[in-house]
Order: C-alpha cells, then sequence, then structure tokens
C-alpha cells in the first residue's frame, strides 16, 4: 500500500498552478451520455474518480480517448449504449448516480448500482428519485441497484428539492434537457460546479435559464451538436492550497483560479490574519506568526465548504485561543480529528461541533487517511509538524488531488510517496 512521508516543518514559496476540478468534471462526464455527437473535454484532473467515472461510462459503451499530457479526452457515444452502472465502479464513487438521469433521459430506462464513497455520513439518494418520479420515472430498489424506467420519456415538471442537494440538482438539471416541455427547479445547489454544467449542457444546445438564485428553467430539446469545452478550476484544490499558504508564514502564489469564487474562503483567511492579495487570475497569500481564532459552520454555496472543512480545522489548531467548526452538511466529517489528536492537536468532538483548543505544535507520527479531504488535512499538519509523518491509505488522497505531493515538492515541501 503507498504512503507519504512528510519532513516538517516545511516553509513554502513560490507558485502552484490548480488543476482542472473534480466536482464539475463527473457531472459533465456523466452528461455526455445525452449525446451522440463527439464531445472534447480539456482542463481535466487526472485523479482516481475522474479515471473511475471514464470506465463506467466505457462499460456503457462511451468510446474515451484520452490525451494524457494535455489533460483532455473526446467521448463519442452510440445509439446502442448499456444502461446499466454497476457495482465494482459504482462502489468507491458516490458521483456515479449522476449517470441514473442521463440514462433515463436519452433510452427511458437504467439499472444503476447505489452508490459508495468516502464514508463520511448519509447521502441518500431518495431526494433524486422522487424528482425523477415527478418527470414519469417508476423505479424500485432491488438487491442494492436502481431499476428504473420511463416508458414514455421524461416529462417536464416543477419541482422543489425538500432540501439543498449538490448530487440531486446535478441529476435532474441533466436529465430535464430532454424531457418533453419546460422542467423548473426549485431550492437547487448553486455551487459553481453546478454552473460550470449549465454552461457545458448550454454549449451542447440545451436550454436552460437561472431565473432565481435557486430556480432554474430548462425547456426540453431532442438533439444537441460537438462541442469543446474547459472544465473549470478545482476550487477544493485552491482552498487547500490557501490553507497551507496561511500556515507557519508561507508565501504562496496560486495560480489558474478565479478568485471571486472562493469570495468567502479569502474573507475567512483575512480573519484569521492571512495578507491575502487578490488578482486576475491568482491569489497571492502569507501567513502571520499569530493565527487569530474564529468560529465558522459549514453550509451550501456561498457558504463554508464541507470540503474544506478538515483543512480549516489544522489552521485553527494553530491559532492563538479556542476555535469552533459547526459541520451542517454531513453528519461523520469529523474523522480525521482522531488522527490530528496523534499528532498533538487538542479536538474536542460533541455531535456536530468540534472545539479546537488552539496553540498546537504538530509532532510527526504515524497516521491514516480516512476520506479524502481528511487526507489532506493530514498533510497540511505534517508540513508545520516537527519530524516525520507517515500517511498510510492515500488512495483517499488520488481520488481527487492531481499529483499533490509534486506540487508542494516545487514551493519546498520534504514529502515523497512510498510502497
Amino acid at each position: 500500500m503507498k504512503k507519504l512521508e512528510v519532513f516538517g516543518v516545511s516553509k513554502l514559496k513560490g507558485q502552484i498552478k490548480i488543476s482542472g476540478s473534480k466536482n464539475a468534471s463527473l457531472p459533465i462526464l456523466a452528461a455526455t451520455l445525452l449525446s451522440e455527437k463527439k464531445i472534447s473535454l480539456t482542463n481535466v484532473p487526472q485523479v482516481k474518480d475522474v479515471e473511475t467515472m471514464i470506465k463506467l461510462l466505457e462499460s456503457m459503451g462511451s468510446k474515451v480517448k484520452k490525451i494524457r499530457n494535455e489533460n483532455s479526452l473526446t467521448i463519442q457515444n452510440n445509439k446502442n449504449m448499456k444502461t446499466k452502472a454497476g457495482y465494482n465502479l459504482m462502489s468507491t464513487m458516490r458521483a456515479g448516480i449522476i449517470v441514473l438521469g442521463p440514462l433515463l433521459a436519452r433510452f427511458g430506462k437504467a439499472k444503476v448500482s447505489t452508490p459508495g464513497g468516502c464514508s463520511i455520513g448519509v447521502r441518500p439518494i431518495d431526494i433524486h428519485l422522487e424528482a425523477l418520479k415527478c418527470m414519469g420515472v417508476q423505479y424500485k430498489i432491488i438487491d442494492g441497484y436502481v431499476h428504473a424506467n420511463a416508458k414514455s420519456g421524461l416529462i417536464g415538471a416543477k419541482i422543489r428539492f425538500p432540501k439543498i442537494s449538490v448530487g440531486a440538482t446535478e441529476n435532474l438539471l441533466i436529465a430535464s434537457c430532454l424531457a418533453k416541455g419546460q422542467t423548473i427547479l426549485s431550492n437547487c445547489a448553486i455551487e459553481p460546479e453546478i454552473k460550470d454544467l449549465t454552461k457545458f449542457l448550454n454549449s451542447m444546445g440545451a436550454k436552460i435559464t437561472w431565473i432565481g438564485k435557486r430556480q432554474v428553467k430548462i425547456v426540453g430539446v431532442k438533439k444537441f451538436k460537438e462541442v469543446k469545452y474547459k472544465i473549470m478550476f478545482d476550487r477544493i484544490e485552491a482552498g487547500t492550497m490557501l490553507i497551507a499558504g496561511a500556515i507557519n508564514q508561507n508565501n504562496l502564489k496560486i495560480k489558474a483560479i478565479e478568485p471571486n469564487i472562493l469570495k468567502t474562503e479569502i474573507n475567512i483567511l483575512k480573519k484569521v490574519g492571512a495578507k491575502v492579495i487578490k488578482k486576475k487570475n491568482e491569489i497571492n497569500i502569507q501567513g502571520r506568526v499569530k493565527i487569530k481564532n474564529i468560529n465558522l459552520k459549514t453550509s451550501p454555496f456561498p457558504g463554508f465548504a464541507t470540503d474544506l472543512q478538515a483543512q480549516m480545522m489544522v489552521l485553527l489548531c494553530k491559532a492563538n485561543k479556542k476555535s469552533v467548526i459547526k459541520e451542517d452538511i454531513f453528519e461523520n466529517r469529523f474523522q480525521s480529528v482522531s488522527e490530528l489528536r496523534r499528532m498533538n492537536a487538542n479536538i474536542n468532538v460533541k455531535g456536530n461541533k468540534a472545539t479546537i483548543e488552539g496553540n498546537t505544535i504538530f509532532k510527526g507520527a504515524q497516521v491514516m487517511a480516512t476520506d479524502l479531504r481528511a487526507s489532506a488535512s493530514l498533510v497540511l499538519a505534517a508540513l508545520s509538524a516537527k519530524g516525520k509523518t507517515t500517511i498510510s491509505r492515500i488512495y483517499h488522497l488520488d481520488r481527487g488531488y492531481e499529483d499533490l505531493e509534486k506540487k508542494l515538492k516545487k514551493v519546498g515541501a520534504k514529502i515523497r510517496r512510498i510502497n
């Protein structure tokens, strides 16, 4: 099993170019199932979840040609695609459920395994299924598979999600593109990755219009056109690197991004004392000797991202006083705490609140990654720890970060991958 060895304390200085977005790539790849036309995607990150989604598409008959050095690929589908998404691939990636919508929209049937992924909380797909039911879908769940059909095709409807759900918003956005008539979705998630999905679908020929902050109108179409599309930057990778820059008086330049998308994170980093300078497509960040404490909670965009909560916890461990993080998205997303404690952190968890005592001097230790974002938090802690830290189960890290250790090495980190 591969591991990371990190030798601290590391002072980071230089430039880091951010990769394409994993969380935008996955629904966009699923959406390609709608079309028989050639689709070219650029700025696609080379991470495990994207590789898994590509394999899933290939298992259903998609022809995918990758140009590795350019982070680009082309996809060509045909009329006789398979409509089954099997367990072996779906079990490692929760985003696989998003193929359900396009399969039903185009073929009127689907057999899709219930999803897997990180064990950070319950992620029911009932919101997806009940919304699709409003569009004429009938379904049963048998032996861990969703058996769904829409014999008369999908029919446009007015749907209000009972709670904000990124996955359900993506699934229904995609499915509605081929539905008969007009669909209006309300109480939608509005993450930047969803807006990127919207831009991609419209570039293919869909008719999608945001008519309110969390309301979108989709008018069904019958065909699409060839398209070449560039995936947006990965805002979670960018946020992770910004937090790294706020630790240990680092001085980093984060490039190939859109700073306005990171407005919430930037404001929080300024509050804790980091010096942040925004430019057109980059952010310069410099940490301070004294890090101020802060209380924050995770919430849907434009709130503070749950995918950056574990990384921010590491920074707040270095604060001068007690901080509190409230996790309002997933009920089991404090799994990194036990491992950070092994590195001398003083963190107490009660329900969905974590109290971070601050003034931590991290010490190197043997630790284990428990999920994707927790693994990133352990890397950040290790960079500021005295001595060597060995992080095992880094396959979690590889699911969502492209060449993380290589990028960190270039800016001064002492980090290496071992078997």
